[in-house]
């Protein structure tokens, strides 16, 4: 019996797979060879996760794979209505992610409370300053997105003393659903968007919801840059309608040197890193050729999405 022919949308620097070695035919494309080599595969490992060729290519002729993974925890960039109805198999990387990305949003939390920027800038400046600071404990976030990434988000806020509302797009038990965003956006001191990309979400961010927020509120967004009306968000912050914000995430990626954004008071700009803790991309090797042994023993894969709503299902209800 063949080898099984394992195909990866290729980035660099690319997976350890010596674990499978002898198991499987492993191929390698980029973007501009996947089509071709789509038909003769039996799994797709989507490695460049940041590459939208997987939409673009899957529609066609010939065979395609039974099982494709995406090395993230989104799937907004590869999902197609041919992918969505057809029966392969789509995982994500559930699981790697969570902690570094909950971090990192409480680093931004605390930088914003306790003024960490002014401090810097301050200090370039060789200026003696004094002011006083926010207290984290008491206040008030509301985390928009109820999967892994926000539950986690929600522990280590609550942690550190912050009284959480978490948001999902059902109520269910200690979830809110999206009936309550706005009413809870109106008290909230933090307001952090972890939730998935899709046509529900895209643009939800607007100037209609930052005219929501407290003047001396901060947003945060960890989840898909196209969620955020990115001009709006300029507006608020120029117009000083919230008092802060911070973006992991853009529309167009990488943020090219000429983007007013870098310029905005009051934002923090960083380049989609919130779940690259060191050692991230081993994790993610190691996630796969795990899964990887559970198919090819045949046993059900963990992290299956649910290609009709663009993400896993939350364990206690859909959303």
């Amino acid at each position: 019996m063949p080898e099984p022919v394992l195909l990866v949308l290729d980035a660099d620097p690319p997976p350890r797979l010596g674990a499978l070695t002898g198991r499987v035919q492993v191929r390698h494309t980029d973007a501009a060879g996947l089509a071709g080599a789509l038909p003769h595969a039996d799994v797709l490992l989507v490695w460049d996760f940041t590459s939208a060729a997987v939409r673009s290519a899957w529609p066609g002729g010939g065979p395609r794979p039974a099982w494709v993974h995406t090395a993230s925890a989104g799937v907004d960039r590869l999902l197609c209505p041919e992918l969505a109805e057809s029966d392969t198999v789509v995982t994500n990387a559930r699981g790697v992610f969570e902690q570094p990305m909950s971090e990192y949003v409480a680093g931004l939390v605390l930088a914003f409370a306790k003024d960490l920027p002014g401090t810097l800038d301050l200090q370039r400046r060789r200026r003696w300053r004094h002011r006083e600071t926010v207290r984290v404990a008491g206040s008030r976030a509301v985390v928009v997105g109820a999967g892994p990434v926000g539950r986690e988000i929600t522990r280590l806020l609550m942690a550190l003393g912050v009284e959480v509302a978490l948001v999902g797009r059902t109520a269910r038990r200690t979830i809110h659903g999206a009936g309550d965003l706005d009413r809870l956006t109106a008290r909230a001191d933090w307001v952090i968007c972890a939730a998935p990309l899709t046509p529900r979400t895209y643009g939800m961010f607007d100037s209609r919801f930052f005219g929501l927020m407290q003047p001396s509120a901060v947003f945060i967004n960890v989840g898909r840059g196209p969620m955020v009306v990115q001009d709006d968000l300029v507006g608020a912050l120029r117009s000083r309608w919230i008092a802060g914000a911070a973006l992991d995430v853009f529309e167009r990626e990488p943020l090219g040197p000429d983007s007013p954004l870098w310029d905005v008071p009051g934002l923090i700009v960083s380049p989609h890193m919130s779940g690259d803790a060191v050692g991230w991309r081993d994790r993610l090797g190691e996630q796969f050729v795990a899964m990887y042994e559970r198919w090819e023993a045949g046993e059900p894969l963990p992290n299956v999405v649910d290609k009709r709503l663009g993400h896993i299902p939350s364990p206690d209800t859909e959303g």
